[in-house]
C-alpha cells in the first residue's frame, strides 16, 4: 500500500487506498447505510481532499433535505415586547425601560449550533485550502449557503468530545468524523508562505481511524463475538495499596467466543518492524511486550485460551510480520492486513482471523 519514506509512510495507489478510507469511515462511525455510499465503491478519487470533500457535498445536500440539526440556544435581546424572562439587572443598567424596551432572555430553536460549527469550518477549509477538483469544490461552494447563519469559528476551538449524537441526529456521526479528520489531520501548515493541507493523514490519526475501524467493523459483523476495548486488571498476587500506579491495560479489540478469547492490538506504522543493531528485522519489541503482557493477565487460569495478536497495517517493505508462535501455552501473533487490496479482500482477511477463536486441533 505505501513505501517508506523518511522514516514515514507514502501512499503509492491512492485511487484504491482512498476508496478504503471512505469504508473505514463508514465502519468507524457507524454509519453503514449511508446515502449514496455505493457510488464511493467504484468511483476514483486521486487524492484523500476529494473523498472528504464527495462526503461532506454529499453529506450535507442529504441532511439538508432531512433538515440540518437544530437545538434550543439562550439568546438575550433587548425587545419591546415581553419575551422569554426579563433580565432586570441588563434593563437596568442599560436604562431600557426610559426607552420603552426590556431586555430578555429566552430559547430559540436555531441551526447555529456547534455541530454545524464544525461542518462549517471543515468545509471552509477544504474549499480554501484542499487539493480538491474544481467541481468538487463548486458542489461544497453550494451547500455552503445553507450554512449562511452558522457562526464562522476557528478550526481548533471546536470540543469535538462536547458534540452528543442521539436519534435525531445520528447521520451527523459520519460528517462529523470526516470534519474532524480533516480538521485535526490536515490542518493548513505554512510553507514558502503559503497553506496547504497535509496530503495525507499523519500515522497517529491513520492509528485512531484503523483501530476504530476494526473494533466496529467486529461490531457489525460479529456481535455475538462481544467485540470491544476492554480493560485488562492486572492480575496480582495480592491487592497492593500501590497498585494504583500500575498503567491502565486498554485492548484495541477483544473478541471472544464460548471457549476462547482474542485480543487484537492494531498498528499503523510506517515501518512494521524494527531493526537491530546486528540488521535482523523483527517484531517491534515494545508491541510484543505490550500484547504479551494483555495475553497474560487475561488468561488468570492459565487455560492458553488467549490469544494476542498484533495486526499491522501492511506497507511495500519486503519484510513484513509474520509471528504465529505459542509463549508459555498461549498464542501470540504478529500478521498484516493489505489495505491497498478490493474491499473484498479485506473482509476475507478480517474474516480469517477469527479461526484464531477455533479450539486447538480443529
Amino acid at each position: 500500500m505505501g513505501n517508506q519514506v523518511a522514516g514515514r509512510y507514502r501512499v503509492i495507489d491512492r485511487s484504491i487506498v482512498i476508496r478504503n478510507v471512505y469504508v473505514m469511515l463508514a465502519y468507524a462511525f457507524r454509519t453503514m447505510r449511508t446515502e449514496g455510499a455505493d457510488r464511493f465503491a467504484t468511483e476514483k478519487f486521486d487524492h484523500l481532499h476529494d473523498l472528504l470533500a464527495e462526503i461532506l457535498a454529499l453529506g450535507v445536500g442529504t441532511q439538508v433535505k432531512r433538515g440540518l440539526h437544530r437545538d434550543y440556544l439562550a439568546m438575550s435581546e433587548e425587545l419591546a415586547t415581553v419575551r422569554g424572562r426579563i433580565n432586570v439587572g441588563r434593563t437596568a443598567s442599560a436604562r431600557s425601560i426610559t426607552r420603552g424596551r426590556v431586555v430578555c432572555e429566552f430559547d430559540e430553536y436555531e441551526i447555529d449550533t456547534p455541530h454545524n460549527q464544525a461542518l462549517k469550518a471543515a468545509i471552509t477549509l477544504l474549499i480554501r485550502h484542499g487539493e480538491v477538483s474544481t467541481p468538487r469544490k463548486d458542489a461544497l461552494r453550494r451547500v455552503l449557503p445553507y450554512l449562511d447563519t452558522v457562526t464562522s469559528v476557528a478550526p481548533t476551538s471546536i470540543r469535538w468530545e462536547s458534540l452528543t449524537y442521539h436519534r435525531s441526529n445520528a447521520s451527523y456521526r459520519l460528517l462529523l468524523g470526516v470534519c474532524e479528520l480533516t480538521i485535526r489531520g490536515l490542518l493548513p501548515t505554512e510553507s514558502a508562505g503559503t497553506a496547504r493541507l497535509a496530503s495525507w493523514l499523519p500515522d497517529e490519526k491513520m492509528n485512531v481511524l484503523f483501530e476504530r475501524f476494526l473494533r466496529e467493523y467486529y461490531a457489525f459483523h460479529h456481535p455475538e463475538l462481544s467485540p470491544g476495548a476492554r480493560i485488562i486488571p492486572w492480575d496480582l498476587d495480592q491487592p497492593s495499596i500501590f497498585g494504583g500506579q500500575l498503567p491502565e491495560m486498554r485492548t484495541d479489540v477483544t473478541l471472544r467466543s464460548a471457549n476462547r478469547t482474542i485480543i487484537i492490538d492494531a498498528k499503523y506504522y510506517g515501518n512494521t518492524l524494527q531493526q537491530g543493531l546486528s540488521g535482523k528485522e523483527t517484531v517491534h519489541s515494545g508491541n510484543l511486550y505490550q500484547v504479551l503482557a494483555y495475553v497474560k493477565n487475561e488468561d488468570r487460569k492459565r487455560t492458553g485460551a488467549v490469544s494476542g495478536l498484533l495486526l499491522y497495517a501492511q506497507t511495500e517493505a519486503i519484510a513484513q510480520p509474520d509471528l504465529d508462535v505459542i509463549v508459555q501455552g498461549n498464542r501470540i501473533g504478529a500478521q498484516t492486513l493489505d489495505l491497498n487490496q478490493s474491499w473484498e479482500s479485506i473482509a476475507a482477511r478480517l474474516e480469517s482471523v477469527l479461526d484464531w477463536l477455533a479450539p486447538e486441533g480443529s
